[in-house]
C-alpha cells in the first residue's frame, strides 16, 4: 500500500475500483472486491491532494502539491497529460459530467478549466477567491462549476464561459468541500 498519509479516495463510476492519492506521491488503484492494489501511477514530485475519475472511468486526474494536474489512462497505466499553469499547490480536481473538461483549484486562489484530451487551458483562470481553493465540482447538468475556498466563500461559475454567476456565497469559515444536488438546483 501507500507509504505516506492518504489524502483522498474516490470510487470509480462503476464502483469496481477505488483510487487513492497519498503523501508518498503515488496514486493507487484498488479492486473493491479483493482489496488488491493492482496499479500504481507515479509521476508527481510532491504529495497528491485530490483524485477524480472521468465519467467513463477510463481516466484518472490527480492534483498535487507540485503545482500540476496529471491525467492517467486506467487500462494502460500511462500518463496521458500534464496540466501546468497553476503557480502553487493544486488542491482539488474534478471532471465535467461529459468528461471533456477538467476543473482544478489551487493555493494560487484560481480555478482553471482544461481540455481533458489536449491538456490545454480553456480560457483565463477563474479569479475571485482571495485565498486557496480547496474544492471544485461541476453540476450534474453540466451548466455550472462551484468552488470553495479558505476565504470563506463558495462561488458559482458558468461552466462554458467561466463568468461568475452571482455574488460569492459567504460562510462562517473556510469551505473545504462543495457539492451540487442531483438536480443542479442546490449547493452545499
Amino acid at each position: 500500500g501507500h507509504t505516506g498519509d492518504v489524502n483522498c479516495v474516490v470510487f470509480s463510476p462503476d464502483d469496481r475500483f477505488i483510487a487513492s492519492g497519498s503523501d508518498d506521491r503515488s496514486i493507487r488503484l484498488w479492486n473493491v472486491e479483493t482489496g488488491e492494489n493492482f496499479t500504481t501511477f507515479e509521476g508527481h514530485s510532491e504529495r497528491i491532494w485530490s483524485v477524480a475519475f472521468s465519467p467513463t472511468g477510463q481516466r484518472i486526474a490527480s492534483a498535487s502539491e507540485d503545482h500540476a494536474v496529471r491525467v492517467w489512462d486506467v487500462e494502460s497505466g500511462d500518463e496521458t497529460a500534464i496540466l501546468e499553469g497553476h503557480t502553487s499547490e493544486v488542491f482539488c480536481v474534478s471532471f465535467s459530467v461529459d468528461g471533456e473538461r477538467i476543473i482544478s483549484g489551487s493555493k494560487d486562489n484560481a480555478v482553471r478549466i482544461w481540455n481533458a484530451h489536449e491538456g490545454e487551458t480553456i480560457g483565463s483562470p477563474l479569479e475571485g477567491h482571495s485565498k486557496a481553493v480547496w474544492s471544485v465540482v461541476c453540476s450534474p447538468d453540466g451548466r455550472f462549476i462551484a468552488s470553495g475556498s479558505d476565504d470563506g466563500t463558495m462561488r458559482i461559475w458558468d461552466a462554458r464561459t467561466g463568468m461568475s454567476m452571482s455574488e460569492p456565497i459567504k460562510c462562517d469559515s473556510a469551505v473545504n468541500s462543495v457539492a451540487f444536488s442531483t438536480d443542479s438546483t442546490r449547493i452545499v
